[in-house]
């Protein structure tokens, strides 16, 4: 029987209801962190083992912290009298939004979450119930209270508990707001303590705003709030609360469009249709209106820019730009304040968010955001004065800012010593890669303090690139290297100027043909070739190839290695780097993938090189690949990987086979196996069960493939399906730091690229032999 509840359903309702109802239904689900799949490991999880830490915490409450997740857990609690835009819906209705505020947390800053609907009939039951919560929770995210119950239940939970409460409804908006009214008063150049600004709706995120305006210099006497009953003025009986009290002002305005004369700024937080072109048409030049009724705002954009051109417009929607969004604020102020265990969030820490997420604003944005929202660019100006919520550096951003602003405010009960190292756990939140990415950087740093070592320089032969010039603009930023780029100056200089980046105005850049040393290179490339057939016309014409110009540069020693193949072939560019620098003596040039998943790190080859090398072949770049690893301080567990377990039936098996007992044969210290399939190789349980000879007992970390279909197609569906995080592929066994990208990259992609270039550009440096990276 068809419901009548769906007639005349919008068709994002039908997807919506299809997307929690989809089985298993809802947003949320519970999943250990710990292996529980064993009888050892369930008798740490469970009894007996479980009584070791209920002792300790008996022993000191504090220990709570260590031993469980109480310091990376909130509670979100509603009683649903205020959600969304739907109102006094209970409890029950306001559970998905309250699923979703959890999947939110943990999205953005990695915080678990228990969702808490409360059917309660008084604010003191509420009270009482949340109170008694605070043995489980690091912090209470209190949700969708209808105000003016909103405002005692978050002061008295304040006063009476000892973890941070948040409601953030209120502070939430007020702080995104916040940010973006400091930054449209830059655009407009109005000063802030000089605005008029007119605020309509006066229920809990109005009141927190308001209080946050002028924390950031409005003048109170320019403030000017209403409701449904008009402005909130001295004198005025109808409709008052204490909380509009405070915000009631001696003026004659009575009615919203009267307020609007000459206002500066309009703020809404009421209901959709509320302010007509007339009232901005009243408004002062270049107005700001921040119409963020939700869902439809209180004057559509469309409208608002249609009566007034000049108008600087934000909403609480994503499909207009400057989306005033509170999930750029509460993940990460919970972030920073769980972090430093702070026993509350105080106004000190919401200011500190509010200065930290304007700022960010007004940086440059980088590529992977304008990714995540369609390719779209943005830059600080009247349609980007709030950072978008899919920008991952308000992570970096905002956590460090809050959690510093409790440290120097004094609720900070675990204060960070160490910034630096902080902001790098918390970029490694963002993903294994990314840690791993961070760690490198270090050591390529304190390597070279250590052994002062000057920093390596890496030229790139595609310098036009605007990916590659702003993967080079992060990486000077950095400062683990020193870039030189190819290309037309003029045109390498255009594009740094309409990028600003002025920390590249003095980066070195070479037209190849141009170079002094450019008649030098051409001889010693002929003397290189010309055994080969290359004529010295052909040297000629070869060198003003960036490419293998910046192979030369290489190969000489004038610098230290190079990255390419942003916006080229593979082929392409590997031709240049094999005739020039070329591989070692006894060696195999091959393509290296680092694979990384929460809990392990595999290294894939060959995966860009040789399309069926020999079992030799495969040997040698078996060996290159446990250079790796141990560079790394990981233990070599090598698996020569094939379509049979131990039969080598089969030429690919032989081989494999093959390949295994050369590298055994010469380097008897290495773990080495098969052939084997990659189940086998990557499941420690398999081996025991079935194949308990095998040398490999807990799980192969370089998986090395017959042939490059198998190496290329292996690693690249496990990054798209399976959930592992990948950098490379990188060039094993050349004899100077080389590497090349896929022409699908991204600025991430060639960053990451750079940092491993320069790694083992230092390593070469360092007096290594042998290409370690």
């Amino acid at each position: 029987m068809k419901n009548p509840g769906m007639n005349g359903m919008n068709s994002l309702d039908k997807e919506a209801l299809d997307y929690h109802s989809a089985y298993p239904a809802g947003k949320v689900e519970v999943v250990s962190s710990k292996l529980c799949s064993t009888e050892k490991a369930l008798s740490l999880a469970y009894s007996p083992g479980v009584a070791a830490p209920c002792k300790e915490i008996a022993k000191d409450p504090d220990k709570v912290y260590d031993y469980t997740t109480k310091g990376n857990l909130v509670g979100v609690v509603t009683n649903g009298t205020a959600v969304l835009g739907l109102g006094d819906i209970g409890p029950l209705a306001g559970k998905p939004v309250m699923e979703g505020k959890g999947v939110l947390f943990k999205q953005f800053a990695n915080i678990n979450v228990f969702d808490i609907e409360m059917k309660t009939a008084t604010t003191e039951e509420f009270i009482a119930a949340v109170k008694a919560l605070e043995p489980t929770f690091g912090g209470i995210n209190l949700e969708d209270i209808k105000a003016p119950e909103c405002f005692e239940i978050e002061e008295r939970l304040k006063k009476e508990m000892n973890i941070p409460v948040f409601h953030d409804d209120q502070h939430g908006t007020a702080i995104i707001s916040g940010a973006a009214l400091l930054n449209a008063c830059i655009v407009t150049g109005k000063k802030i303590e000089k605005i008029k600004l007119v605020m309509n709706g006066a229920g809990a995120a109005s009141v927190s705003c308001a209080k946050i305006f002028i924390s950031l210099g409005v003048n109170p006497k320019n403030l000017l709030m209403c409701d449904s009953k008009g402005v909130i003025y001295k004198g005025r009986t109808e409709g008052m609360n204490k909380y509009k009290q405070e915000f009631a002002v001696e003026t004659k305005d009575r009615s919203l469009l009267d307020a609007m004369k000459g206002a500066d700024v309009f703020i809404g937080l009421s209901v959709a249709g509320a302010v007509t072109a007339e009232m901005l048409k009243v408004m002062a030049d270049k107005p700001i209106v921040f119409a963020m009724a939700n869902p439809d705002p209180e004057i559509d954009p469309m409208t608002a820019k249609k009566a007034r051109p000049d108008v600087i417009m934000a909403t609480g929607r994503s499909d207009y730009p400057n989306q005033v969004n509170n999930v750029l604020g509460f993940p990460f102020i919970f972030r920073g304040a769980l972090d430093v265990r702070a026993s509350q969030i105080n106004e000190e820490m919401k200011l500190a968010a509010v200065h930290a997420i304007a700022k960010l604003a007004r940086e440059d944005v980088p590529e992977n955001v304008s990714a995540a929202y369609g390719g779209a660019t943005f830059s600080f100006g009247p349609e980007y004065i709030i950072p978008k919520p899919f920008d991952s550096r308000v992570l970096l951003w905002v956590t460090p800012a809050v959690a510093k602003a409790a440290m120097d405010s004094g609720v900070a009960r675990k204060p960070i010593t160490d910034f630096g190292a902080y902001r790098d756990r918390l970029e490694a939140l963002q993903g294994v890669k990314t840690g791993f990415v961070r760690s490198v950087i270090h050591r390529i740093m304190d390597q070279a303090k250590e052994k002062n070592l000057l920093l390596p320089r890496i030229v790139f032969p595609e310098g036009d690139s605007s990916k590659v010039i702003k993967a080079v603009h992060r990486a000077v930023e950095e400062k683990f290297m020193i870039p030189v780029l190819l290309g037309s100056p003029a045109e390498i200089k255009r594009r740094i100027a309409e990028f600003g980046f002025d920390n590249l105005s003095n980066v070195e850049i070479i037209n190849p043909a141009d170079h002094p040393k450019f008649q030098e290179y051409v001889q010693n490339l002929y003397e290189k070739r010309k055994r080969k057939g290359m004529l010295l016309r052909e040297s000629q014409r070869l060198l003003r190839n960036p490419d293998y110009f910046a192979a030369m540069m290489v190969d000489s020693g004038d610098v230290d290695g190079m990255v390419t193949g942003a916006t080229q072939n593979y082929a392409d560019c590997v031709r240049p780097i094999l005739q020039i620098i070329g591989p070692g003596r006894r060696k195999t040039a091959s393509g290296l993938n680092i694979v990384m998943f929460k809990d392990r790190l595999l290294l894939f080859t060959d995966t860009a090189v040789n399309i069926n090398p020999t079992a030799q072949q495969i040997a040698s770049i078996a060996i290159h690949a446990s250079r790796v690893a141990e560079y790394f301080g990981i233990e070599p567990r090598i698996a020569m990987l094939s379509y049979t377990n131990f039969t080598s039936h089969g030429e690919s098996p032989a081989k494999m086979l093959e390949a295994a007992e050369i590298v055994r044969k010469n380097y008897p210290h290495l773990k080495v196996d098969g052939e084997m399939q990659a189940d086998t190789a990557v499941n420690p349980d398999i081996v025991k069960r079935i194949f308990p000879f095998c040398e490999i007992k807990d799980g192969a970390n370089i998986l090395v493939f017959p042939n490059l279909d198998s190496g290329n197609i292996a690693y690249k569906l496990v990054q798209q399906l399976g959930g592992g995080e990948v950098i490379g592929p990188f060039l094993m066994g050349v004899k100077k730091a080389a590497n090349i990208m896929q022409r699908t990259c991204t600025v991430d992609d060639i960053f990451n690229t750079v940092v491993m270039t320069a790694l083992e550009a230092q390593a070469l440096k360092d007096n290594q032999s042998t290409k370690q990276v």
